[in-house]
């Protein structure tokens, strides 16, 4: 007699053996591939930011010095995550009521929207003030709805993925991001040097913003076609009054259950962010506007992209090692990693030579890559399924809010008033000592269920445990 038992609060996909639950694999891999398309969109539509950051300044703030320049852009850029906190107060715990598919579709347009806007603004030679007020209202459009985005993807490939296999399944979600990051900067590249200056600033700057438009309408296609996650619709079946709980019970809960989570998972994106946006945000302003001359700006992107194009390469081996071997091993090495290698990683780049420069990108891109791949699989298994969503979200956008975002803006700063170029390395020490803080309070979850969820495996696993 079959165990198989086809439940009617689960997709057709989707099914019970043992007690375990069974996704089949191409469900699985169309939810991986929604939610990593999403990750293209979004950061490709905040690396391109980041890499126009020069051009962005004398289009919206012409009238202020280089230095003023590149801390406007760069202020304008932290402003989207003054509001990504309010993003995960609002979508997170909308998530857990409404499902996760509904959510995400709806922070994926809104992100494009809030790109494709932004090449649509008038330059500040048009229409004064008003040009960067309007950016301004655009980075904020990006960041609430980033504030959903990216709790919500983790949170959408977890419920998915087999336990044995999350990790590696996860770490395609930063794939997706560094996909989005290398294609933003081969647009920037390119534009940069096919046109003249004066042609990039009149018109030119616009095209990788435009482009995010039908970036977001294929994303949102390819969300909107795939059902709940298992782990959402068994909560459904068995908690009916669910949608009857307010929005303040269940941020109360958070909040008050759950801060020991919301601390560690504080920990670990600090440590996972900075290190991201010190490399991906702040590395190409810090060679082109920070260091004696060196090498151009064409060879700098040219270096950004073949780092990252490297970390896509091991990106999934390293998730699978996190299943195998654990995620706390791994994250561990990483932070140590980031003590011991950040100085040596700023003092090669600051040699300004093509050689020097890659070796230093390589060393923090391969730090990086150790958080990359472990994160999406790590921080959605530190909450239960019923706040899951919102937990991770709203936890993860404060730190990403005080911490990652405000590192261009911060290290621009302290190099203006102290003349010491060796802060980026000094920043990256002390992300990794609060990482690995975090991690050692952390419990492992490689190859355990998710809490507050039923066991989950492939089939051949199911199989081999009936």
């Amino acid at each position: 007699m079959s165990e198989r038992n086809e439940e009617p609060g689960l997709s057709s996909g989707v099914r019970t053996v043992g007690g375990i639950t069974v996704v089949d694999p191409s469900l699985v891999r169309r939810a991986v591939a929604a939610a990593a398309v999403g990750n293209v969109t979004e950061w490709f539509d905040f690396g391109v930011f980041a890499y126009m950051a020069t051009t962005i300044g004398k289009v919206f703030y012409p009238q202020s010095s280089p230095t003023a320049q590149l801390l406007a852009t760069f202020g304008t850029f932290a402003a989207a995550f003054l509001v990504r906190p309010l993003g995960g107060l609002f979508f997170g715990p909308l998530g857990d009521r409404i499902g996760r598919t509904k959510v995400l579709a709806t922070t994926m347009i809104m992100m494009a929207a809030g790109t494709f806007c932004i090449g649509l603004i008038p330059s500040h030679d048009t229409i004064g003030l008003a040009a960067p007020a309007l950016l301004l209202l655009a980075r904020f459009v990006q960041g609430f709805s980033t504030g959903g985005e990216y709790g919500g993807a983790m949170t959408f490939i977890a419920e998915y993925a087999p336990d044995r296999r999350r990790g590696f399944l996860g770490s395609w979600l930063e794939f997706g991001t560094l996909t989005g990051y290398i294609f933003g900067a081969v647009i920037v590249a390119v534009l940069t040097a096919a046109m003249p200056e004066q042609e990039l600033l009149s018109w030119g700057w616009r095209i990788p913003f435009l482009i995010a438009g039908p970036l977001g309408i294929v994303g949102m296609y390819l969300r909107l076609k795939l059902e709940e996650t298992p782990a959402f619709a068994k909560l459904v079946e068995t908690h009916e009054a669910r949608e009857a709980e307010s929005a303040t019970t269940k941020l109360r809960d958070i909040f008050l259950r759950h801060w020991p989570a919301m601390l560690i998972c504080g920990a670990l994106v600090l440590v996972f962010n900075v290190t991201n946006y010190m490399l991906t945000a702040y590395m190409p302003t810090y060679l082109s506007d920070e260091l004696p001359p060196g090498i151009s700006s064409t060879e700098s992107s040219v270096l950004q992209i073949v780092v990252m194009a490297l970390m896509l390469a091991v990106i999934t081996f390293i998730g699978s090692a996190s299943d195998r071997f654990g995620r706390k091993p791994v994250i561990m090495t990483g932070c140590i990693a980031l003590v011991v290698l950040s100085v040596p990683s700023v003092l090669l780049i600051q040699q300004n030579t093509v050689p020097t420069v890659f070796s230093g990108l390589l060393i923090m891109g391969l730090m990086l890559v150790v958080f990359s791949a472990t994160m999406p699989s790590t921080l959605p298994a530190l909450f239960p399924t019923n706040i899951r969503q919102g937990g991770l979200s709203i936890s993860f956008n404060i730190s990403v809010s005080l911490f990652g975002g405000t590192v261009a803006t911060v290290m621009t700063a302290l190099i203006a008033a102290t003349g010491d170029l060796m802060w980026p390395g000094y920043y990256l020490i002390g992300a990794g000592v609060l990482g690995a803080i975090g991690i050692w309070f952390t419990e492992e979850s490689a190859g355990r269920p998710l809490p507050g969820s039923p066991a989950s495996a492939a089939p051949e696993e199911a199989s081999t445990a009936r």
